[in-house]
């Protein structure tokens, strides 16, 4: 997926490549500095040295384009309504909501693949199970393979950081929470709005949400379109080469108790062409009890700088530190408000 904008952006880009080496070392102790004050000050920043192939990127980009070039009937023969259970597969412009409108979007979602002799499938656990792959682009289900591995090899890397940044043990998340984690992955379509058929809707691309779990992983397309909500107002974070856009979700925004905040940001596309972007979502164990972190209660009570600004007062009006349950709790009635109709004929 090549990158040709030389954009720059109000947020950090941070080295991870040290956090990919296993041994311990100073240069990893710098790189959890910078991830506490990133997150500290707005949830989100860039990573470069993920170690995720440029060529699989590029893969993937080329077959989403082709899949979604398709037309909209053979799309729909892997729609979501067919994964059952799973949640997987394609949905059109508008079948998915922010805040209750439609979203100016289609996509496909993907997750770890399951078999059915899987005890949590066999249960009938909502969101587990297996990924459905379109026959006429068969080049896809290797390059989302082979990028759902990367991410997560980087996303665990970045996990031991943020323990890091936290004051707590390099493998904190991966003993707790992520020993077996929920991995999710998104490919996103943006038609152009401006000037389209999509010009008047009220909605954007994406509206103004946060992300629900620990940790997204975002590649995106040279075309932009992506903003975050800053202290000071919306700022765009465009595409950098070489980097992912990485953000916290609310799961840790719950387990800090508010020191680091999920932060609200959207998309709107008014690129003049179809936009791609692909998020990867790195969360805990679907079964995990969502409690505060080892001295996160002192933490935020005795920092007099954290922040309360316009950044974080959410457009849901939710109290995360109120949460009580298991991630799988929290998961379910998020995407139940997104899918509406979906969760109404499944669950």
């Amino acid at each position: 997926m090549a990158h040709e904008s030389t954009a720059r952006s109000e947020l950090p880009v941070i080295d991870m490549a040290p956090l990919l080496v296993p041994e311990p070392h100073a240069p990893r102790v710098e790189v959890a500095r910078a991830i506490r004050a990133a997150c500290r000050q707005f949830g989100f920043f860039y990573v470069s040295g993920h170690g995720i192939d440029p060529d699989v990127l590029d893969a993937m980009a080329q077959a989403a384009h082709r899949f979604f070039a398709l037309d909209e009937d053979v799309k729909n023969r892997i729609s979501m309504d067919r994964g059952g259970l799973a949640w997987r597969g394609f949905f059109p412009v508008g079948g998915e909501l922010t805040s209750g409108l439609p979203d100016v979007k289609e996509g496909l979602y993907f997750g770890t693949g399951l078999p059915a002799s899987d005890p949590r499938v066999a249960a009938g656990w909502p969101l587990h199970g297996a990924n459905l792959w379109p026959e006429e682009v068969p080049e896809l289900e290797p390059a989302v393979r082979a990028y759902m591995d990367g991410a997560a090899r980087a996303g665990q890397a970045l996990l031991e950081g943020i323990a890091m940044a936290l004051d707590l043990a390099p493998e904190y998340f991966a003993r707790t929470y992520t020993g077996d984690p929920t991995l999710l992955f998104r490919i996103f379509h943006y038609p152009d709005q401006p000037g389209s058929a999509y010009a008047d809707t009220p909605s954007w691309g994406v509206g103004e949400h946060t992300d629900y779990g620990l940790l997204t992983l975002l590649a995106q397309d040279d075309l932009g379109g992506l903003q975050v909500k800053t202290a000071t107002g919306w700022i765009d974070a465009p595409p950098i080469p070489g980097t992912l856009v990485c953000n916290i979700g609310d799961m840790l925004d719950r387990l800090t108790g508010g020191w680091f905040r999920s932060t609200p940001h959207r998309v709107r596309n008014s690129s003049g062409k179809g936009r791609l972007s692909f998020p990867f979502f790195l969360d805990p164990d679907f079964a995990a009890e969502m409690k505060p972190l080892p001295d996160a209660a002192a933490r935020a009570d005795g920092d007099a700088d954290t922040p309360d600004d316009a950044r974080n007062r959410r457009w849901d009006d939710a109290d995360l530190q109120a949460f009580e349950g298991t991630y799988g709790d929290y998961l379910l009635g998020k995407v139940g408000k997104v899918f509406p109709d979906l969760k109404a004929k499944v669950l």
